[in-house]
Protein backbone atom coordinates (compact mmCIF):
# COMPACT_ATOMS: atom_id res chain seq x y z
CA UNK A 1 0.00 0.00 0.00
CA UNK A 2 2.96 2.49 0.64
CA UNK A 3 3.48 2.66 -2.82
CA UNK A 4 -0.34 3.08 -4.16
CA UNK A 5 -0.05 6.78 -4.49
CA UNK A 6 3.35 7.00 -5.39
CA UNK A 7 2.39 5.36 -9.09
CA UNK A 8 -0.51 8.21 -9.20
CA UNK A 9 2.34 10.37 -8.81
CA UNK A 10 4.16 8.91 -11.50
CA UNK A 11 1.73 9.22 -13.45
CA UNK A 12 0.30 12.79 -12.95
CA UNK A 13 4.28 13.71 -13.33
CA UNK A 14 4.71 12.36 -16.48
CA UNK A 15 0.87 13.13 -17.93
CA UNK A 16 2.48 16.85 -16.96
CA UNK A 17 5.48 16.36 -19.40
CA UNK A 18 3.94 17.66 -22.35
CA UNK A 19 5.70 20.30 -24.18
CA UNK A 20 4.40 23.42 -21.93
CA UNK A 21 4.57 27.56 -23.89
CA UNK A 22 6.42 29.04 -21.19
CA UNK A 23 7.62 32.73 -21.90
CA UNK A 24 11.00 33.66 -22.00
CA UNK A 25 12.18 35.46 -19.34
CA UNK A 26 15.57 36.31 -18.41
CA UNK A 27 15.77 35.36 -14.48
CA UNK A 28 15.79 31.52 -14.34
CA UNK A 29 14.56 32.11 -10.46
CA UNK A 30 10.62 33.47 -11.90
CA UNK A 31 10.39 30.55 -13.80
CA UNK A 32 11.13 28.35 -11.10
CA UNK A 33 8.71 30.15 -8.61
CA UNK A 34 6.31 29.80 -10.88
CA UNK A 35 6.54 25.81 -11.75
CA UNK A 36 6.51 25.59 -7.36
CA UNK A 37 3.60 27.49 -7.26
CA UNK A 38 1.96 24.29 -9.45
CA UNK A 39 3.00 22.06 -6.96
CA UNK A 40 0.57 20.40 -4.46
CA UNK A 41 1.95 18.07 -2.25
CA UNK A 42 -0.02 16.41 0.48
CA UNK A 43 1.89 13.73 2.94
CA UNK A 44 0.35 11.92 5.52
CA UNK A 45 3.38 9.42 7.03
CA UNK A 46 0.87 7.01 9.41
CA UNK A 47 -1.53 6.36 6.53
CA UNK A 48 2.34 5.86 4.11
CA UNK A 49 1.08 7.90 1.22
CA UNK A 50 2.07 10.63 -0.67
CA UNK A 51 0.74 12.36 -3.53
CA UNK A 52 2.33 15.19 -5.67
CA UNK A 53 1.01 16.61 -8.69
CA UNK A 54 3.25 18.51 -10.68
CA UNK A 55 1.21 20.37 -13.29
CA UNK A 56 1.30 23.81 -14.57
CA UNK A 57 -2.16 25.49 -13.99
CA UNK A 58 -3.32 23.24 -11.47
CA UNK A 59 -2.74 25.35 -8.31
CA UNK A 60 -4.24 28.42 -10.01
CA UNK A 61 -7.62 26.66 -10.99
CA UNK A 62 -7.70 25.09 -7.81
CA UNK A 63 -7.99 28.58 -6.18
CA UNK A 64 -10.72 29.88 -8.75
CA UNK A 65 -12.48 26.64 -9.46
CA UNK A 66 -12.65 24.20 -7.63
CA UNK A 67 -15.55 23.98 -4.86
CA UNK A 68 -15.01 24.77 -1.27
CA UNK A 69 -13.59 21.95 1.29
CA UNK A 70 -17.05 21.44 2.68
CA UNK A 71 -18.96 21.33 -0.44
CA UNK A 72 -18.50 17.53 -1.35
CA UNK A 73 -18.76 14.74 1.21
CA UNK A 74 -15.54 11.92 1.33
CA UNK A 75 -18.03 9.48 0.27
CA UNK A 76 -19.37 11.53 -2.48
CA UNK A 77 -15.47 11.95 -3.88
CA UNK A 78 -14.74 8.08 -2.95
CA UNK A 79 -17.81 7.35 -5.27
CA UNK A 80 -16.36 9.60 -8.04
CA UNK A 81 -12.48 9.09 -7.96
CA UNK A 82 -13.58 4.69 -8.23
CA UNK A 83 -15.20 6.16 -10.96
CA UNK A 84 -12.50 8.03 -12.63
CA UNK A 85 -9.78 5.56 -11.66
CA UNK A 86 -11.49 3.17 -13.14
CA UNK A 87 -12.01 4.80 -16.64
CA UNK A 88 -8.35 6.36 -16.64
CA UNK A 89 -7.24 2.45 -15.97
CA UNK A 90 -9.29 1.54 -18.56
CA UNK A 91 -7.36 4.00 -21.20
CA UNK A 92 -4.46 3.30 -20.10
CA UNK A 93 -4.96 0.13 -21.42
CA UNK A 94 -6.79 0.60 -24.51
CA UNK A 95 -4.69 1.46 -27.44
CA UNK A 96 -6.99 4.05 -28.59
CA UNK A 97 -6.28 6.76 -26.11
CA UNK A 98 -3.24 9.17 -26.34
CA UNK A 99 -0.21 7.53 -24.38
CA UNK A 100 0.60 10.58 -23.54
CA UNK A 101 -1.87 11.63 -21.50
CA UNK A 102 -2.27 7.81 -20.12
CA UNK A 103 0.79 6.27 -19.50
CA UNK A 104 0.39 4.35 -16.00
CA UNK A 105 -2.19 2.32 -14.09
CA UNK A 106 -3.53 4.24 -10.73
CA UNK A 107 -3.69 2.13 -8.12
CA UNK A 108 -6.53 3.44 -6.27
CA UNK A 109 -8.57 0.68 -4.09
CA UNK A 110 -11.90 0.90 -3.07
CA UNK A 111 -12.45 0.73 0.63
CA UNK A 112 -9.42 1.89 1.81
CA UNK A 113 -9.48 5.65 3.53
CA UNK A 114 -6.86 7.60 2.16
CA UNK A 115 -8.42 10.79 4.15
CA UNK A 116 -10.57 13.72 2.99
CA UNK A 117 -7.75 15.96 1.56
CA UNK A 118 -6.28 13.21 -0.85
CA UNK A 119 -10.09 12.22 -1.63
CA UNK A 120 -10.25 15.92 -2.07
CA UNK A 121 -7.32 16.84 -4.38
CA UNK A 122 -7.71 13.81 -6.78
CA UNK A 123 -11.02 14.32 -7.37
CA UNK A 124 -10.34 18.15 -8.33
CA UNK A 125 -7.22 17.24 -10.56
CA UNK A 126 -9.83 14.80 -12.64
CA UNK A 127 -11.84 17.84 -13.17
CA UNK A 128 -8.86 19.52 -14.31
CA UNK A 129 -7.71 17.01 -16.72
CA UNK A 130 -10.75 16.85 -18.17
CA UNK A 131 -10.95 20.91 -18.59
CA UNK A 132 -7.13 20.73 -19.67
CA UNK A 133 -7.20 18.45 -22.29
CA UNK A 134 -10.36 18.08 -22.99
CA UNK A 135 -10.98 14.78 -22.14
CA UNK A 136 -14.34 13.23 -20.56
CA UNK A 137 -13.33 10.39 -18.05
CA UNK A 138 -16.92 9.91 -17.09
CA UNK A 139 -20.51 10.72 -18.16
CA UNK A 140 -21.29 12.84 -14.99
CA UNK A 141 -20.93 16.23 -15.14
CA UNK A 142 -18.23 16.92 -12.59
CA UNK A 143 -19.17 20.40 -11.53
CA UNK A 144 -22.82 19.60 -10.51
Amino acid sequence: MKNLIYILLIILAIASCKSKDISTKSNSDTTEASEKQDTIRIANDSLEYEVIIFEVGFESWMARRARPRGFYTQTFLETRNIQYVMEWNRRVITSTYNPDLYEMQINYQQGIDYGFEVNYILYHYFVFFEEKYRQKLTAHNPRF
